[in-house]
């Protein structure tokens, strides 16, 4: 097994599970393409978040150094202004260029489908009639987001959206919701976006989530069932309970019920 690991972002211990690993800068697409085509690599696939909020930082350029490649795929972007910075418009491009190199990046449920959540309640007490109404609201709302490829998450309370994630990630759009509701007691939904493209950006929760939703004061989470991945299931619903955070998992039927 062989990978590429972005510095500031990946787990340093992926290079002990590898048998090729090579570092990368943030704009070093090129050199992560040369070592895959000197490894053989035919098929990959992306893992974990990349936070595009680095690139309005003063002199992003300077320290994350891209590369020839990666300048000429994102010129459009970076330089010119003539395309979007949309997080599918940037990751279609990446994707692309390994593409051209004869590497092609397959979904990462498709090698590890168990990742993927069922629907059902995972963790915590059952959600009272209120909740669940919040719950249907939510994915109404993230949807509309995810359509516009802003963000796939939103914070809601009493059928009112409270913050909705942009730029800034899962974890501080839940920090934003306990700094504007102080009462606490917000969910927490987090959906795919309508034409979600498996190969990139799937939404993922894990402890981590839990932490923040639980230090907010948010006490529903609520995921998209079947194309939502969800880390470290048991060490999760232990967190779960211990932070009385409320986990369930929607479909399409499931919500359909619950807006009724």
């Amino acid at each position: 097994m062989a990978g590429v690991g972005i510095r500031d972002h990946a787990d340093p211990r992926l290079a002990d599970l590898c048998d090729h690993f090579g570092w990368i800068g943030i704009g070093g697409i090129g050199r992560a393409s040369r070592y895959f085509r000197s490894w053989n690599v035919q098929q990959a696939t992306l893992v974990g978040k990349v936070h595009k909020v680095l690139l309005f930082q003063p002199g992003w350029w300077l320290r994350h150094r891209p590369d020839w490649k990666t300048i000429k795929a994102f010129s459009p972007q970076l330089l010119t202004g003539k395309k979007d910075r949309k997080d599918d418009t940037l990751l279609r491009t990446v994707v692309g260029i390994f593409a051209k190199d004869g590497i092609i990046m397959e979904p990462a449920t498709d090698f590890a489908p168990e990742l993927l959540v069922k629907q059902g309640h995972i963790a915590g007490r059952s959600l009272g009639n209120k909740q669940l109404r919040d719950v249907a609201f939510g994915f109404e709302m993230a949807r509309q987001m995810g359509a516009l490829d802003i963000g796939q998450t939103v914070c809601v309370k009493n059928q009112a959206v409270i913050a909705v994630e942009a730029i800034e990630g899962t974890d501080s759009c839940i920090q934003r919701a306990g700094q504007l509701c102080k009462s606490g007691g917000f969910t927490v939904v987090k959906v795919a976006k309508p034409n979600q493209d498996m190969r990139f950006d799937v939404p993922t929760v894990g402890p981590k989530t839990l932490e923040s939703i639980a230090a907010a004061g948010g006490r529903v989470l609520a995921i998209e069932a079947d194309r939502a991945i969800l880390l470290n299931r048991d060490e999760f619903c232990r967190m779960a309970k211990k932070s009385k955070v409320s986990v369930i998992a929607c479909g399409v039927e499931s919500l359909a019920r619950l807006a009724a």
